[in-house]
């Protein structure tokens, strides 16, 4: 709980709240929205899949930067990473990764930029944020890790985000609530599942059950086909024991090929706002970076530079004065190995030295996930890596056994 809110420590908005999107049907039709959320005008808002806040952008220097000038760079990234979709199906690419593309455009445009060189050297600054929060869009560590011809296969739709006044649980808890009771079992992991099977249950001699489910307790489920959706980070650490008999080798390749990367959140509670209330999202912006130098790679003193900013929640009379901060890749994965006393201080300095008043004070409350500790997620979004294409989404769609005479079939989703 944050004041008298609830902190997503999951997802945070319904991207693209329109008929397209089976979330928002869904929350639409049990009453789950806040006021004015479901209206047909905000469904038609082309937001790109991001949601649109007032910000303000600090700068490391402990300024706060000039709007035109942030805007000026955003939209200069934007167009540019609008152009990578003209790659998908391409035979010939320019470079293998989004982030390669990306790079070797900024420095083709550089030299012929208006401006100052402060101003230039800003502009990359701000590049070099977008980058970083396009780290946290993708779930990678690197762009350079996220390849260049398929990512124009994702597709955004329209509408304005919104978010579950109840919290993203509700929608969970209301379909639950149609099965009977006892129908869903929770805190109980699986072991193993096993396929391709002649399973019966104990004393009988009749039905047989091409799939048995092994839970680490012991107890054991027979059944005619199973659902798994767990998240490829656990699919890459334990497919290979998780299932007996192993998977087919192409279903172990598309997991092995395809990408899988940590994003984080981090809440702050302050007794009171140093943020003007007309700002929904407090950006960074380390004035000292640049997309063309390549990040320094010591995680200890540096990890805190990959924090893309904080979103306020909305609004304070329910959530009080809240901070959420993101941050993705290594960076995120090395801040899971922190105390809590350790990412608080290190956080009050930062935003001391961000709003250039080394008397601001500490927040009073902290809470933050772990997405890549937690055994059963290790990590948080999937994303088409660098040798992998949209071709292995698809063949680890497909259901198991691959012979579609057979009848025994697993569906399998993720």
């Amino acid at each position: 709980p944050a004041g008298a809110g609830l902190a997503e420590m999951g997802a945070h908005w319904i991207h693209g709240p329109s008929e397209g999107n089976a979330v928002f049907r869904l929350a639409s039709r049990y009453g789950l929205l806040g006021p004015g959320a479901g209206d047909e005008e905000k469904q038609r808002v082309e937001a790109g899949g991001h949601p649109l806040l007032p910000a303000v952008a600090y700068g490391s220097s402990g300024r706060v930067l000039s709007a035109e000038a942030v805007s000026g760079a955003r939209a200069v990234f934007s167009d540019l990473l609008a152009s990578t979709r003209a790659f998908l199906g391409a035979e010939a690419l320019p470079a293998p990764s989004v982030g390669q593309y990306l790079r070797a455009e900024i420095a083709r445009l550089a030299p012929a930029w208006e401006g100052d060189e402060e101003a230039k050297r800003l502009r990359l600054a701000v590049l070099s944020a977008c980058l970083k929060l396009e780290c946290c869009i993708s779930g990678t560590h690197s762009m350079d890790l996220v390849a260049l011809g398929p990512f124009g296969e994702y597709t955004a739709l329209p509408g304005l985000d919104c978010t579950f006044p109840g919290g993203y649980s509700s929608l969970p808890e209301r379909m639950l609530s149609a099965l009977p009771e006892g129908t869903v079992l929770l805190n109980k992991p699986v072991r193993t599942i096993r396929w391709q099977g002649a399973f019966r249950e104990d004393g009988s001699s009749q039905e047989e059950f091409p799939v048995q489910v092994e839970c680490e307790d012991g107890d054991s489920f027979l059944a005619d086909h199973v659902i798994v959706t767990v998240p490829l980070g656990f699919l890459k650490e334990r497919h290979q024991d998780f299932f007996q008999p192993p998977l087919p080798e192409r279903k172990a390749e598309a997991i092995r090929r395809l990408g899988f990367g940590t994003n984080n959140k981090i809440f702050l509670e302050f007794e009171q706002p140093f943020w003007d209330p007309d700002y929904q999202l407090l950006e960074v912006v380390w004035e000292d970076e640049s997309p063309l130098e390549e990040p320094s790679p010591d995680l200890e003193a540096n990890w805190f530079k990959k924090l893309i900013g904080f979103v306020v929640l909305q609004p304070p009379e329910q959530y009080g004065h809240v901070l959420c901060g993101f941050i993705a890749g290594k960076e995120s994965e090395y801040m899971e190995t922190l105390s809590d006393a350790e990412v608080l201080s290190t956080l009050t300095r930062v935003l001391r030295m961000l709003t250039g008043n080394p008397q601001l004070p500490a927040p009073r409350n902290m809470l933050r996930t772990r997405w890549h500790s937690a055994p059963y997620t290790r990590g948080s979004y999937s994303y088409v890596a660098v040798g992998s294409s949209g071709e292995d989404i698809d063949v680890l769609a497909q259901p198991l056994p691959e012979d579609a005479s057979d009848p025994r079939v697993i569906a399998w989703l993720w």
